[in-house]
């Protein structure tokens, strides 16, 4: 660590305060200061409090992996917190050192790898939904029809038997509003918190009656202890849980639509992926986890969707300390916010940033230490991320050779900015059975 500078460098920025919100003024706020001030921009908050917006790779790579102790959440993670309680996304410092020790095995690859063939199923029945769309009406609502895939393979992901036997027993899903509705309003909060009645007689049934064969999320938490052998009280098991669902299906849910979209502007790139099912199938008739893995082109089309939409747009952190970085320095309390949609569509950054290019990640080409972090950086990357891109892959390569979808029209479709970045209306594509 550097020591704090007694001359730190001076940092641009307005002299009046600066409101940065998880909303569309918040997006227009950070892209004027960047317009103005350039990519590292010295705020001050409503409240008094000071700020930093960074947009620079570098700072960004040492902020969130080298120094990530040195910080903690930053402001708008109330709003989170409030949904998914005090779960591994929200919490911090010892809290979120235990949790994370004790969720980690859930999201081992070997673990993840045992899901595969659940996971395919999922998709095999997207498939058949959408083979009676492509015939009538011959057009197909990609949100929604994510948005589904996405929570039916979480939920199956998390309580496995259960989904059947407790979930939708009675032929209605109590989680569908999760994907209906994609407010994350104090209305839904209040719906979440519902559920949690349901989940705690599921974990308290699994408690009882733990099966030997179980690789369900739900199994594998139960069985964690911590240094001490203490394992998940009902109430840290609910917050994880209600963290799995909401997190694990917006992330491939929101990517997987605006990789449908441009997939469908995009023909050449369709072929190319195209190609790389045919030769993957020449060999073997499975999705198997080695197969998924040499799907390059898959990632790479992913990556570049990712790199456009990411699904968290804006986070922050708080400095709990006072320290220097070359000659920036850090005040202890001072917010930290970054943008990888700002950071992913920066031209200085990503010439011709905002076309389509999943060449941008071919495995020969390198991309500089914090330019690209859609799941974050360091110690607190995602967890699921491995996960996601097992799910996204087996939709994309299940469902795209069956069928062809273009677009309705040449409008392009907006940002919804919330806590995920959204289509701001359902994105309708055009569908056609390959076979036919």
């Amino acid at each position: 660590m550097n020591p704090p500078n007694d001359q730190p460098m001076t940092v641009p920025g307005p002299a009046e305060p600066v409101q940065i919100g998880i909303d569309p003024e918040g997006l227009d706020v950070l892209k004027e200061l960047q317009r103005e001030y350039g990519n590292i921009v010295a705020i001050t908050r409503p409240n008094g409090r000071r700020g930093l917006f960074i947009n620079q790779p570098d700072l960004i790579h040492r902020i969130l992996v080298k120094h990530h102790s040195k910080f903690q959440k930053g402001p708008g993670f109330e709003r989170v917190k409030m949904l998914l309680g005090n779960g591994i996304i929200v919490s911090d410092g010892t809290t979120w050192r235990r949790s994370r020790r004790m969720i980690q095995p859930a999201f081992s690859r070997k673990q993840l790898n045992r899901l595969i063939g659940m996971m395919h199923d999922c998709c095999l029945r997207r498939a058949e939904r959408w083979q009676a769309l492509s015939a009538d009406p011959g057009h197909v609502d990609v949100t929604r029809e994510m948005n589904d895939a996405g929570l039916e393979l979480i939920l199956r992901a998390i309580f496995g038997k259960d989904y059947d036997n407790s979930i939708t027993r009675t032929g209605t899903n109590p989680f569908a509003f999760l994907s209906e509705d994609t407010t994350r309003d104090l209305r839904v909060v209040m719906q979440v918190r519902e559920l949690r009645t349901l989940i705690l007689g599921i974990i308290e049934k699994r408690r009882e009656e733990p099966g030997e064969a179980d690789f369900d999320f739900l199994s594998v938490l139960i069985s964690q202890t911590d240094k001490e052998g203490v394992g998940y009280s009902d109430k840290e098991l609910l917050d994880e849980i209600i963290t799995l669902t909401v997190a694990g299906y917006e992330t491939s849910a929101g990517t997987l639509n605006w990789a449908w979209y441009l997939i469908s502007t995009h023909p050449e790139i369709e072929q190319k992926l195209l190609a790389e099912y045919a030769s993957v199938y020449a060999q073997t008739n499975e999705l198997t986890a080695e197969v998924l893995g040499s799907m390059t082109y898959s990632q790479q089309v992913l990556d570049e969707t990712l790199r456009l939409y990411p699904p968290v747009w804006l986070f922050t952190r708080r400095a709990v300390t006072t320290f220097g970085l070359d000659d920036l320095r850090i005040d202890e309390g001072t917010d930290i916010y970054i943008s990888p949609l700002l950071l992913q569509t920066t031209e200085a950054h990503w010439p011709d940033a905002h076309a389509f290019d999943p060449e941008r990640y071919a495995p020969d080409k390198t991309i500089e230490d914090g330019l690209s972090l859609p799941f974050s950086l360091g110690p607190r990357r995602c967890l699921g991320e491995y996960f996601s891109f097992l799910e996204m892959k087996l939709m994309l390569a299940t469902l795209l050779p069956r069928f062809i979808l273009r677009p309705q029209s040449d409008a392009q479709p907006q940002l919804e900015l919330g806590i995920n970045l959204r289509s701001q209306d359902p994105i309708h594509l055009n569908i056609e059975s390959r076979a036919s």
